[in-house]
């Protein structure tokens, strides 16, 4: 049905208020030097779980888990994405999403089935394709941006940043284009990348990034 690389079968944190289990796609174009989860960017890689694993671990879980988060890799990459967020709502659970946004008319068709959704923002617009590695990134994730904020769907923006990627002013300069688009939440995540030291914010500089936003978190570890 769908391509599972791995599962993380409890988690607080990978869906804002819930108890979740998160779902590990395989398959991404991107090839972001940072990635956390390499084995995962080849589409046709071994599968980790095969889907009727993860649905008697689902069934086993009603009334003691809240949320499936669909993670990857990249999750709107795989067509099948829209039966497996079916079946998971048929079983009882809430949906969430982490996506990198490169399919926003994918994403569009999905919106409907999501209750939360994480939306990487991984640079300004011109330090995209640098980061990417993949030509004219930058346009699909602000199209993908726009379709999550005329939805109604609970989400945040988060961006995973050291000096190296690009500058504290061009994230400054990031946040600032954020908030007038009309993001609500938004989330730095400290870049941890051999040969970069994890970058550091005082509770001064987070205060400037975190103005005007209904909720700012830098995620330091």
């Amino acid at each position: 049905m769908i391509r599972v690389g791995g599962m993380t079968p409890l988690t607080s944190i990978d869906f804002p208020g819930r108890l979740a289990a998160v779902l590990f796609l395989q398959g991404c174009p991107w090839r972001c030097g940072y990635c956390h989860n390499p084995e995962l960017l080849p589409a046709r890689a071994d599968i980790g779980l095969a889907w009727e694993q993860v649905e008697a671990f689902l069934q086993r879980r009603r009334g003691l888990l809240d949320a499936v988060v669909f993670s990857g890799g990249e999750p709107t990459s795989q067509a099948t994405l829209a039966d497996a967020l079916a079946r998971v709502r048929e079983l009882g659970y809430q949906t969430g999403l982490h996506t990198g946004g490169m399919y926003p008319q994918r994403l569009h068709a999905l919106l409907p089935q999501l209750d939360w959704i994480g939306l990487d923002i991984k640079a300004p617009d011109e330090d995209y394709d640098r980061i990417t590695t993949r030509r004219g990134s930058a346009g699909p994730v602000r199209r993908s941006l726009d379709a999550i904020l005329h939805s109604g769907v609970d989400f945040e923006c988060r961006t995973t940043w050291h000096p190296g990627l690009f500058s504290l002013e061009s994230l400054h300069r990031l946040g600032r284009d954020l908030h007038a688009r009309g993001v609500r939440h938004w989330a730095v995540q400290a870049c941890r990348e051999e040969g970069h030291p994890p970058p550091r914010l005082d509770a001064g500089e987070q205060a400037q990034l975190g103005g005007g936003f209904e909720r700012f978190e830098f995620r330091a570890g």
